[in-house]
C-alpha cells in the first residue's frame, strides 16, 4: 500500500519567521516558548527550521528560552508512566546518573527543546529536574544561578524572564505545557513535599515547594477570557502569546480561589 503525501501546510524557515512576526513576536524580545512541532503542519527542514525561524523573528538581539525538563531523575517510587517493579527501585536509586547540563537530554517536552539544548551557544540552567535553555543576547543572564532547590520558583529562570519582561509563546501547544504558571504556585500558601533524585554524590532528598499543572486547561481559558491574549496561526499550528508576569499575577489569583492546595497533597 502507498504511503499517503505529507499534509500541508508547507512551512519554510521564512514563512514561520514572518508569520511570527505578523503575530507581534519582536525583534530584540525575550520569548519563552512551549511548542509542537507536529501542529505545525510539513516544516522543511524539521525542528532546526523552527529554530531558525524563531531566531529569525527575535533578530540577534533577542533570546529565545525553551524548557528543557529531566523529569526521569527522580524515585522511581513515585514512576507511574510506566512504573517499574519494587525490586528495581535501590538499585536504579544506587546507578542513575546525575545530573549534567551539556549531556542530560530533555524528555517529554518534543523535539524543538532538545534541538535548542543542542545549540551551539545555547546555555542551560543548573536545576536537575526543571532545567532550562536559552539561546541569544540575555542568554546567561536568564539561566544562570537556577538553585537547585527551587524548580520554578523566584530562584528559577521563571523569576528572572518575569523581571526582564519576557513573553510565552504557545506554538500549537495549550496552557496546560505554561510553565509559567508553576511561578504563581510558589506565592500562596503551598505544602512542603519531599523528591528524590539523583546527585553528584549519590541519591539525595531535598524539600520543595508542591507544584501541579492540574487544571492549568482550566486557568488558562480563564485567563485568555479575561486578559489580553494575541491569537493566530503560524503554519497549522494554533499559536498564543502573552506577557509572562500577566499570566503569573493572573495564576496567582485564580489559584488561590479555584484550587484548594489540599487537593495537591
Amino acid at each position: 500500500m502507498p504511503t499517503p503525501p505529507p499534509t500541508g501546510p508547507l512551512v519554510t524557515r521564512e514563512t514561520l519567521a514572518a508569520q511570527l512576526r505578523d503575530l507581534g513576536v519582536e525583534p530584540g524580545e525575550i520569548l519563552l516558548v512551549h511548542s509542537s512541532l507536529r501542529s505545525l503542519g510539513w516544516v522543511c527542514g524539521g525542528p532546526v527550521a523552527v529554530v531558525q525561524g524563531l531566531r529569525d523573528a527575535l533578530g540577534p538581539d533577542g533570546t529565545l528560552v525553551v524548557p528543557t525538563q529531566t523529569g526521569e531523575l527522580s524515585d522511581p517510587a513515585v514512576w507511574s508512566r510506566p512504573p517499574v517493579p519494587r525490586e528495581w527501585w535501590e538499585t536504579i536509586r544506587a546507578t542513575m546518573p546525575a545530573y549534567d547540563p551539556l549531556v542530560t537530554p530533555s524528555r517529554g517536552l518534543g523535539v524543538i527543546p532538545e534541538t535548542v539544548r543542542t545549540w551551539p551557544g545555547a546555555l542551560r540552567s543548573a536545576h536537575p529536574q526543571t532545567s532550562f535553555a536559552a539561546l541569544g543576547a540575555r542568554a546567561a543572564e536568564i539561566v544562570e544561578g537556577h538553585a537547585l532547590d527551587c524548580r520554578l520558583g523566584e530562584r528559577s529562570p521563571l523569576a528572572r524572564l518575569e523581571r526582564l519582561g519576557a513573553r510565552v509563546l504557545l506554538l500549537g501547544t495549550g496552557y496546560d505545557t505554561c510553565t509559567s504558571f508553576h511561578l504563581a504556585e510558589y506565592r500562596i500558601p503551598a505544602p512542603l513535599v519531599e523528591i528524590g533524585r539523583p546527585g553528584p554524590h549519590g541519591w539525595e532528598t531535598v524539600t520543595e515547594v508542591s507544584i501541579d499543572s492540574d487544571r492549568f486547561d482550566e486557568l488558562g481559558h480563564d485567563y485568555e477570557r479575561d486578559r489580553p491574549v494575541v491569537r493566530g496561526t503560524v503554519g497549522a499550528a494554533g499559536v498564543r502569546l502573552f506577557p509572562v508576569a500577566d499570566a503569573v499575577a493572573y495564576a496567582e489569583r485564580w489559584l488561590a480561589v479555584h484550587r484548594s492546595r489540599e487537593e495537591e497533597i
